[in-house]
């Protein structure tokens, strides 16, 4: 972290970004975050692998959709911190003029997004609440033009929104998108109960909820599954879908296209 911080930034609470940060071995975090990354790692170490998985999917899913589908513009919505790989460095792999729009409410992420893309033309960050549609657009301004097919991402996200919520949030998404749009989503399921009861009593960051398989589809509804469909993480990049697998915590993932 610099030596002087941004005003509004709090150092004194645990923060989901810094924390998703510490796990992928990142440098943007402090001592409160470390000490609940840790406290968490105890009871469940895999979710630092859990964290990685995550990365990894969102960033091969956004280079196929812009692979397959031609896509070149991209809609990260709660970003978390820059990290390495990142979607942008993902989809200009493919293409060199992909545009790239990250969103996150923390001022934190924002502020260090804002300060790694200061030289990168075509890429942006910006903070809204990935739940309040017209702020988003409003915040990105053109970066994004969702009169032409945009990928909207949302990955490590919707398990802090209930599924009502989240269904809501991402039918007000796919009914802004336009036709060949996609929709990449992805979320940390617990086959445990007893292991995330007892994660929620030392994580204070946030509210998290299990979504299930069949709630997750619902997230959805409105756009048709890419194969290999609903999977976890590593087993969507290889091509494989279900049976989903029974470790304590894992990326449960899908991509979906607009028509």
């Amino acid at each position: 972290m610099p030596d002087t911080l941004p005003s509004g930034i709090d150092t004194t609470r645990p923060n989901i970004a810094r924390i998703y940060d510490y796990w992928l071995g990142g440098k943007d975090n402090f001592a409160v975050d470390r000490e609940q990354a840790e406290r968490s790692l105890e009871l469940c170490p895999n979710l630092r692998q859990w964290a990685r998985d995550n990365r990894a999917f969102v960033c091969g899913a956004a280079a196929r959709a812009a692979r397959e589908a031609g896509l070149g513009q991209f809609l990260d919505l709660g970003a978390g911190l820059p990290t390495h790989p990142a979607v942008h460095e993902a989809v200009r792999a493919v293409d060199p003029a992909a545009r790239v729009a990250y969103v996150d409410y923390d001022c934190v992420a924002v502020t260090h997004a804002q300060a790694l893309l200061a030289t990168s033309s075509g890429v942006t960050a910006v903070r809204a609440d990935a739940a309040d549609h017209e702020a988003v657009l409003a915040a990105v301004g053109d970066s994004v033009d969702l009169s032409r097919p945009v990928a909207v991402l949302m990955a490590g996200v919707l398990h802090f929104m209930s599924a009502p919520q989240a269904r809501e949030v991402c039918a007000g998404w796919l009914s802004r998108m336009a036709p060949g749009s996609w929709l990449i989503l992805a979320v940390g399921r617990y086959e445990d109960p007893a292991l995330l009861d007892r994660l929620r009593t030392v994580y204070s960051a946030a509210e998290y909820f299990n979504h299930t398989p069949a709630e997750f589809a619902s997230f959805f509804s409105g756009a048709d599954v890419v194969p290999p469909g609903i999977s976890e993480g590593r087993r969507w990049l290889a091509g494989l879908s279900a049976p989903l697998p029974d470790r304590d915590v894992y990326v449960l993932c899908a991509a979906a296209v607009k028509h």
